[in-house]
């Protein structure tokens, strides 16, 4: 870490143009920062340099998948009731490296006890783990946190999911996504920033999400952020699967 890093976070979410930050000075609340980053890597060398990213994206994929899954999607579900559905099950490292869906599938039945396939969603998602992946070392796990962001929304919400979906039928649903700014808001996160027109090839859902995710970013730096699940496993690279609130 430089010697002037300083105290920056950054809460991440992937979106269409890459992966939007949420960037937060912690000696100084009024210095805030909106970026979109094409790659993740840029956030690795980024200028502030950040001493804590907070992603929402799996870190951490079994050769093999248990009955009980890689384990921090159901350590995750217990918490989040009707949200739960927001967390997609993460197939295996060879699952994921798959480009073609149908192969994907083939290979997570393959992969998985009992052989469980994969969804459209989680599918996806894909590039962008692989994105991940192919950077994470375990000692970037210092800096590194897999986080998500309904999960962020529950800790921040007295530990009790968010009463209203972000989303109704693949659309926008504008009361729950006022419901969660309202809650940054009373976190200390300025309105104006929040309602900011977003940068193109992101969500105003992206924005919030990042911005929940940058409230765990804190949480982490100053150690009170749990693991879910506690304790969390590794994976056959050393990497811990758990997501942080």
């Amino acid at each position: 870490m430089p010697e002037n890093a300083g105290s920056w976070v950054a809460g991440v979410d992937g979106c269409k143009s890459g992966w939007v930050a949420v960037m937060r000075n912690l000696d100084d609340p009024a210095d805030l920062r909106l970026a979109i980053f094409p790659v993740f890597a840029g956030l690795l060398g980024c200028d502030p340099f950040l001493s804590i990213i907070a992603v929402d994206m799996p870190i951490g994929l079994p050769d093999i998948i248990s009955p009980a899954g890689r384990g921090p999607e159901k350590a995750a579900r217990r918490y989040l009731g009707e949200r739960q559905s927001s967390v997609f099950s993460v197939p295996s490292r060879a699952a994921v490296y798959e480009t073609d869906y149908r192969q994907a599938c083939e290979t997570a039945q393959r992969t998985s006890e009992p052989p469980r396939k994969v969804s459209k969603q989680c599918f996806y998602l894909f590039p962008k783990i692989r994105e991940i992946d192919a950077l994470m070392t375990p000692e970037l796990e210092d800096r590194v946190f897999e986080v998500h962001p309904e999960l962020a929304f529950w800790r921040l919400n007295g530990e009790s999911e968010m009463q209203l979906p972000k989303k109704v039928k693949s659309r926008a649903n504008s009361a729950g996504l006022d419901q969660r700014r309202n809650l940054l808001v009373s976190k200390g996160l300025p309105a104006s920033f929040l309602d900011q027109q977003p940068p193109k090839g992101c969500g105003r859902d992206d924005l919030l999400d990042a911005a929940a995710n940058s409230l765990i970013a804190e949480r982490c730096l100053n150690g009170t952020a749990k693991p879910f699940p506690a304790p969390f496993r590794r994976d056959e690279r050393g990497l811990r699967m758990a997501i942080w609130a």
